[in-house]
Formats: C-alpha cells, structure tokens, sequence
C-alpha cells in the first residue's frame, strides 16, 4: 500500500496581499504526498476563509481520511469513495486528488495531461499578475519594483473605496496596459458597479479587458442586470466552486475563472472548463497564493483555457519548489523538479 502525508508549509508573502475582504504576510498552505511502486505524486491544498477553510480544518479532515482508510486508495474511484463517506474542503480535495492523479501517471510512465486525456499544455503559458491593494502613491514604485511591464495583462485588486485612485495610477504608469480589475465582491449592487464604470472609463490611458467577481454571489438579479449594460465583459469566480447551473451563469457572466482549489480537484476543474466554453463563455484558469507546486497543477490543463491567471507562486517570498519557471510573463513547466 502506498503512504500518505500531510505537511504544513507555512509561506512568506513579498508583499502583503490585500484584497476586498482580507489581508495577509504569510499563508500556511498543505502539502499531501502519495509515494509506493517506485514512484510519489505531490499535490497542494491552499485553504481560504472564503469557502470556510483553515489549516487547522483541512489537517483534522486528513487526520479522519488517515483514519477511515487513505492508505488503501490506489485509484480515483476508490478516493471518491472514501471521500463521499466523509466531509471534505474543496482545497484538500483537490490536494489529494492532484497527489493521487500525478502518482498513477508516473506509475502510468506519462506526464500529468495525457493522463487526464487533455490537451498537451503550450511550452510557455503567459499569465496575469496581480496587484494587491495598496495605496494610491505606492503603485508606480510596486510596478517598477516587480517589472510588472513584462506580464501582457495586470490584475488590478479593487476595493469600492479605492478602486479609481490605484486604476488611475496603473493608467499612468503604464497607459494602455491590458487590465483585468479584480473586485472580490466588493460592491453592493448593479448600479454602484455601473457608476464605477462609467468614472473609470474618464480616466486616461486606462485599458479594461476585464472585470472580475464585483458584486457578492449571491446577488444573480444585479448580475443579469448588469450584464447587458457593462462596458467591460464580466468574469464569475466566486459565482462559480465545484459546480454551477451554466445556463444561469450564461445570463450573469462572459466568463468563468475556474480555480483547481475551489473545484475540488481536476476531474471538476476540468468539466467546468469545457462547460464554459459550450456555453459560449470565456474560460479562464485561476489560482490562490500557491507555491509551484499548484501551479504547475493547473499548467497541465491550462490548454483548456483562454486566459491564465496562474502567479500565485511569485507572490510567495524564496518559493520552495521551483516546479514553475517564470521568464518575460511567460510559465513554464520543469518537469525534471517535479515531485
């Protein structure tokens, strides 16, 4: 029987990452092992508050899977089965399932995307990166400081309080970057993100692509009113986990940014990546504060999307891993680190 287990790797930020809801300089982050037959697959479990998550949960739930027989599944039915019997974070199920999938393709001698049946990744996987909140005067320095100039698109995270003063000072120092403002739900209804809208759209050099998650989930009547009427397509994230009723996203959203962390695993990750382009939908790749090991998890099934928003390993401060590389914005599996 192969063995099992679960490490606390606790993550140092370069930066404080603040968004609409919280802020952090570390993050504690979970990595399961699977090894047995020569061979061991990695997986990671980043947990978030958004869904009701902490480390704490995720290692008692590994504690109670140890304990009703983890050590016996060789097989992804036999995990589904273990874990229909007990209560489990999308975060760590996804890390057992990425843990699990990459020990059978190396046992299988194939990388991780054959395996899976989906298309080989691209050699080179351009990604946004992100902007945490900060203050209005901080961000020309934060750009230069992190050559952001080198990613082809920039995630903005926006609070409704000072949303246009940081989107104004991305504007001039790098006017007609592509931009994708992320707002974590932050506004309270359709027309407070439509009067955003429309000041943003005064601002010089301001380049929208995107618009991100601006209104809380739950709020589906603002959504389908807001769709018709915004200026810039609208991506769901936290509209969309681990499943979705995809002719009523169709009605809110252009887009879906599908995580690994909050699908629950690959299997789920990757049906809603499809799901979203049959419905005519832009399908897009996220990621959490991750280390490598994560993203490199979701390159193996990046073809599948259209945009990528993987730069969760260069938030954190001497990544450990080194299973992603990063050059001119630009990722790269090194399969050669993998494990």
């Amino acid at each position: 029987m192969p063995i099992w287990t679960l490490t606390a790797q606790q993550l140092h930020l370069n930066y404080v990452w603040k968004i609409a809801r919280n802020a952090s300089a570390t993050k504690t982050n979970l990595l399961l092992r699977i090894a047995g037959q020569g061979q061991q697959g990695i997986g990671e479990a980043a947990p978030n508050v958004r869904y009701g998550e902490s480390p704490e949960l995720l290692t008692q739930q590994f504690a109670a899977l140890q304990a009703s027989g983890l050590a016996e599944v060789t097989s992804l039915a036999a995990l589904d089965a273990l874990l229909a019997e007990q209560p489990t974070a999308h975060a760590l199920r996804f890390g057992l399932e990425a843990a699990l999938v990459q020990w059978l393709a190396a046992c299988a001698g194939q990388p991780v995307w054959q395996w899976l049946g989906v298309p080989a990744p691209a050699r080179r996987v351009p990604t946004a990166f992100s902007l945490p909140i900060m203050e209005p005067e901080e961000v020309a320095g934060f750009l230069r400081q992190q050559n952001a100039a080198r990613f082809e698109v920039l995630k903005i995270k926006v609070n409704q309080a000072a949303g246009l003063g940081l989107l104004a000072e991305v504007a001039r120092a790098l006017p007609n970057h592509a931009l994708l403002v992320d707002g974590n739900e932050a506004w309270p209804d359709a027309d407070a993100v439509l009067q955003f809208l429309e000041q943003a759209a005064t601002l010089p050099g301001l380049r929208l692509r995107f618009l991100e998650q601006p209104l809380p989930a739950a709020l589906a009547d603002d959504y389908r009113y807001l769709r018709p009427r915004s200026s810039v397509p609208l991506l769901a994230d936290e509209s969309v986990t681990d499943t979705a009723d995809f002719a009523a996203i169709a009605q809110q959203f252009h887009g879906v940014n599908v995580k690994l962390m909050k699908a629950g695993g690959f299997r789920r990750g990757i049906d809603l990546l499809r799901q979203t382009r049959a419905h005519g939908l832009t399908p897009m790749l996220g990621c959490m504060v991750e280390t490598s090991v994560g993203i490199a998890a979701a390159l193996h099934i990046s073809a599948l999307a259209d945009v990528h928003d993987l730069d969760g390993f260069l938030i954190v401060k001497d990544e450990p891993f080194g299973v992603v590389g990063e050059e001119a914005g630009q990722l790269c599996l090194r399969e050669e680190k993998a494990g």
